[in-house]
């Protein structure tokens, strides 16, 4: 009698076990088929938000993007020629402006005429350049080289520069040195305003952390003024080159003996439209350049930062 309420007894606890061991098999993969479902969840959400990301930002850089723009122009410039909606003694063909170019290149005249307006304008853009930092740096890490610059290249801006023209001609002669002054002037002011906000955009917080840091002035210069400055110099730095070809173009027209500026009102006085834009194309062709060559260094230098641009 013992015996069987033993044996009944022990088969009620295997039935147990064997329940109990079933339920928990089951239980872990309810769990597991739960954490999948919330894992496929949270990729497809987490997807979503990638995709919905990808929607909102520019997307990847275009190859040769600054000149896709030009080469349209060119394009719907050349198919109007081609369909006869241009005058051709007013707008020539493209491929009139090519032919014109290579017979002035043949000539000679148009080799000796681009590395004379070169020479100008990377003289004044050197000048204009170094003193545009300088100045910069001197108003906005002082606040009385502030007081005694700030202004005077605020109002110097208000003043177009080609409206001092005849007053360097008196002040310097009818020669090179006011036109390279000129130059000079039209390429600092921007570099000058762009730098010198940058400067003064710096966060206090920083400054208070070099002190705190015990840096020196120019450890504090160099690691925290220039990197903060960056990319407000680069900013004027185009425009200055920018600034550079479109006064050498005004500055080459007067009292000039060479130079593109010259080619063109020497063409204008025979009515050559073909030559001028060719010296139109030259001068767009020499700013698209540099303007691409300070984007292409500004990139490189500025590589750290993470904008929509890059």
């Amino acid at each position: 009698m013992t015996t069987s309420a033993s044996t009944a007894a022990g088969a009620a606890a295997g039935a147990a076990e064997a329940t109990a061991s079933t339920a928990s098999t089951a239980s872990t993969a309810s769990t597991e088929a739960v954490a999948s479902v919330a894992s496929v969840t949270a990729t497809e959400e987490s997807g979503s938000q990638v995709r919905r990301r990808r929607r909102l930002s520019p997307g990847k850089r275009l190859p040769a993007a600054p000149f896709v723009g030009p080469a349209l122009v060119i394009a719907l410039w050349a198919g109007a020629s081609a369909a006869g909606q241009l005058d051709p003694a007013a707008i020539p063909a493209p491929w009139t402006v090519l032919k014109t170019g290579g017979r002035l290149w043949t000539d000679g005249t148009l080799p000796n005429d681009i590395l004379t307006s070169l020479r100008r304008a990377a003289s004044g853009f050197t000048i204009g350049l170094v003193a545009g930092v300088l100045l910069a740096l001197a108003a906005g890490l002082s606040r009385v080289g502030e007081a005694l610059i700030d202004g005077t290249v605020q109002l110097n801006r208000a003043i177009p520069a080609l409206g001092l023209i005849p007053l360097f001609i008196l002040w310097l002669g009818i020669g090179e040195t006011f036109k390279i002054a000129i130059i000079a002037i039209v390429v600092y002011i921007p570099i000058y305003l762009n730098t010198h906000a940058a400067l003064s955009g710096i966060d206090s917080r920083f400054v208070e952390l070099a002190e705190v840091q015990g840096l020196s002035r120019f450890q504090f210069v160099r690691q925290i003024v220039v990197p903060g400055a960056l990319p407000g110099f680069f900013v004027g730095l185009r425009l200055g080159v920018t600034g550079s070809w479109l006064g050498l173009v005004v500055l080459e027209q007067i009292n000039a003996t060479s130079g593109l500026g010259y080619m063109m009102f020497q063409a204008q006085n025979y009515g050559q439209s073909d030559v001028i834009l060719v010296g139109l194309v030259i001068y767009g062709f020499f700013g698209l350049v540099s303007d691409s060559a300070v984007r292409l260094v500004e990139r490189r230098v500025l590589s750290w930062r993470r904008t929509l641009s890059n």
